[in-house]
C-alpha cells in the first residue's frame, strides 16, 4: 500500500523528469518501470539524509544517464558490424538529425550541475527543485513547507545567488563543464 502511494504521488513526476532527459515517449515508460523497481528494491537503503523526493529524483536521473551510456555503447557495437564508409554515412545522417548534446557531455554537465548542488543547504536545494524543475509556484511552496512567501523568495533568491558564485568559481578550474 505504501509503494502503491509512492508511485502514485510521483509518477507524473518521474516520467517528466525521463522524458525531459530523452525526449521519447516509449523509453521514458520503460525508465519509470525501472525507477519504481529501484526504489522499492532500494527503499530498505533509504537513509532520510535527504526528502524522499530528491532520492527518487536521483534514481530517475542516474536511470537515465545509465540507459544513454548504454545506449551508445550498444550503438558502437552494432556500428563495428559496417564498412567505414557506412559508419561515417550513418555518423553524418544522424549528426543532422540529432542535435542533442554527446552522452558524455551530458554526463560531465551533470556532474557539474551536481556540484552546484551540493553547495546549498539541503532545504535550499529541495526548494529549488521543486521551483524550478518542477514548475510549483511560491505560493505552493508556501503550503507545502509551511513557510512564509517572503521567506521563500529570500531562500531562492540566496540559493541563486550561490550557485551562481559556485558556477563561476567551477567553470575556472581545469575540466570543469561548461554551465
Amino acid at each position: 500500500m505504501a509503494f502503491r502511494e509512492i508511485v502514485e504521488r510521483y509518477q507524473a513526476k518521474v516520467y517528466s523528469i525521463i522524458f525531459g532527459i530523452l525526449r521519447n515517449r516509449n523509453d521514458a515508460e520503460d525508465i519509470a518501470q525501472q525507477v519504481f523497481a529501484k526504489v522499492y528494491f532500494s527503499m530498505g537503503n533509504f537513509d532520510f539524509r535527504s526528502s524522499l523526493l530528491t532520492w527518487i529524483y536521483k534514481i530517475t536521473v542516474n536511470e537515465c544517464y545509465d540507459y544513454l551510456r548504454k545506449k551508445r555503447v550498444r550503438k558502437l557495437v552494432y556500428e563495428s558490424d559496417f564498412s567505414e564508409e557506412e559508419s561515417l554515412l550513418m555518423q553524418n545522417s544522424e549528426a543532422a538529425m540529432d542535435h542533442r548534446p554527446a552522452v558524455d557531455t551530458q554526463l560531465a554537465q551533470r556532474d557539474f550541475v551536481l556540484k552546484l548542488l551540493a553547495k546549498v543547504s539541503e532545504e535550499d536545494r529541495n526548494l529549488m527543485l521543486l521551483k524550478e524543475v518542477e514548475g510549483h509556484s511560491v505560493d505552493e511552496l508556501a503550503r507545502m513547507t509551511g513557510m512564509n512567501e517572503n521567506t521563500i523568495k529570500v531562500k531562492l533568491f540566496r540559493a541563486r545567488q550561490k550557485l551562481l558564485k559556485a558556477a563561476q568559481r567551477l567553470s575556472r578550474l581545469p575540466g570543469a563543464a561548461p554551465a
